[in-house]
């Protein structure tokens, strides 16, 4: 198992807090190895095994319960009798039917720690919600960070290696079980994740009979990353490619995307207003090699693949990413704001001759921090005070 630190010390920094500890994110992207590193972790910690009750939902000793009086009755069947401190380790909890009010009768009746993961943000809402206002903490967890794939592939972050390794993690992308695979049946193992994302954690849970118009909007969000979409426009080209559908289906479509972690919508923020704009926005996609294979492996759009990996590594360091606009016409590619910080981003493939990236940027009258990252790298620190990083070093910088 691959250390996952960040995550793990999270986890670590809430043990034994009253918070019920949430862990979120896609399909494949390292929720259950993070539980077992916790199980790890609290046995050297000299907690007692039969204290630990770690059950995944979607393994073979446990997929037969999927209601809440199954739950209950293997729970009677493990919790200890004494009564010291039980840990409780659920994954793919989303799985069993009427699970917050047994999670929540647990909270209350016993002395006990619990983490639950899942791969859909609906269980975040409704009866978990209305249960535990107040008392659950969330943690996103994301595919490989591009510093997370060197360590996996032993490659130090000085080598003369890098940036040839940021070309695969940019061509595949960071889920784990693809990093280690040999490179000619990576693009299967990722068609694998691709089908079981969209066909259980969304289409089977919202009862999608008929996948073809599902499928048409992914491929067409995965082309226009980094555009400015909505509903309409892509009726209209689906309707263009033969496929029929509604302004109402698409926006259903797209909110199940979102529960699925599959893409991340970033809406556009009106600087000098201070207010959100209600016009189209920008969606992202969680990695990039779920990319590549919803577009079918065709290369090209250097440009938006960039501003993807940008746009996941801002939320993967715990920032709110927004799209910026300043006047009518300019825009600034990420507002990132986290607790009393707020980081403006520019992205930029190449930097154009006749055009300087830091223009848009200069447009903000205030003195939070401004920068452009490039996808190529340039022998050039700063344009007009503004720093210029290559997309390697500044996926470096933050440990």
């Amino acid at each position: 198992m691959f250390q996952r630190p960040v995550y793990l010390n999270q986890l670590i920094e809430f043990k034994d807090s009253d918070f019920i500890k949430v862990i979120t994110g896609v399909r494949r992207s390292g929720k259950s190895v993070l539980l077992m590193l916790f199980k790890e972790y609290l046995i050297q910690e000299n907690v007692a095994e039969d204290h630990i009750i770690y059950m995944n939902f979607e393994s073979f000793d446990y997929q037969t319960i999927t209601t809440a009086e199954k739950f209950r009755e293997k729970l009677n069947e493990l919790i200890p009798k004494d009564q010291k401190k039980v840990y409780f380790l659920f994954d793919e909890i989303q799985v069993v039917e009427g699970w917050q009010r047994v999670i929540n009768g647990v909270r209350v009746s016993f002395n006990s720690d619990i983490i639950i993961t899942g791969s859909n943000a609906n269980m975040l809402s409704g009866e978990l919600a209305t249960f535990l206002s107040g008392r659950y903490i969330e943690i996103q967890i994301y595919p490989f960070s591009f510093r997370e794939y060197l360590n996996a592939k032993g490659i130090e972050e000085d080598s003369r290696h890098v940036d040839s390794a940021y070309d695969q993690y940019e061509k595949y992308g960071g889920f784990p079980s693809v990093v280690i695979a040999e490179e000619t049946i990576k693009d299967t193992i990722l068609s694998g994740i691709f089908d079981t994302i969209v066909l259980n954690d969304v289409a089977l849970r919202a009862g999608v009979k008929d996948a073809t118009a599902l499928k048409s909007i992914i491929r067409f969000l995965a082309d226009n990353v980094g555009q400015l979409v909505n509903a309409s426009k892509i009726v209209n080209t689906l309707k263009s490619e033969g496929v029929e559908t509604s302004v109402h289906t698409v926006n259903r479509y797209l909110d199940l995307l979102e529960n699925g972690y599959l893409f991340y919508r970033a809406k556009q923020y009106d600087i000098r207003g201070r207010e959100y704009l209600r016009t189209n926005g920008k969606y992202f996609i969680v990695d990039t090699g779920l990319r590549r294979n919803a577009v079918g492996r065709k290369e090209g759009n250097y440009s938006n693949r960039l501003e993807n990996i940008v746009y996941v590594e801002l939320r993967r360091r715990g920032y709110t990413v927004d799209v910026g606009r300043v006047d009518n016409n300019k825009e600034i590619d990420f507002v990132a704001r986290r607790l009393d910080e707020t980081l403006y981003v520019q992205v930029a493939y190449e930097l154009p001759n006749n055009k300087h990236e830091t223009d848009n940027l200069l447009n903000i009258k205030n003195n939070y921090k401004k920068i452009v990252v490039t996808g190529r790298y340039h022998d050039v620190e700063q344009i007009d005070g503004i720093p210029i990083i290559y997309i390697v070093d500044w996926l470096l910088t933050e440990k």
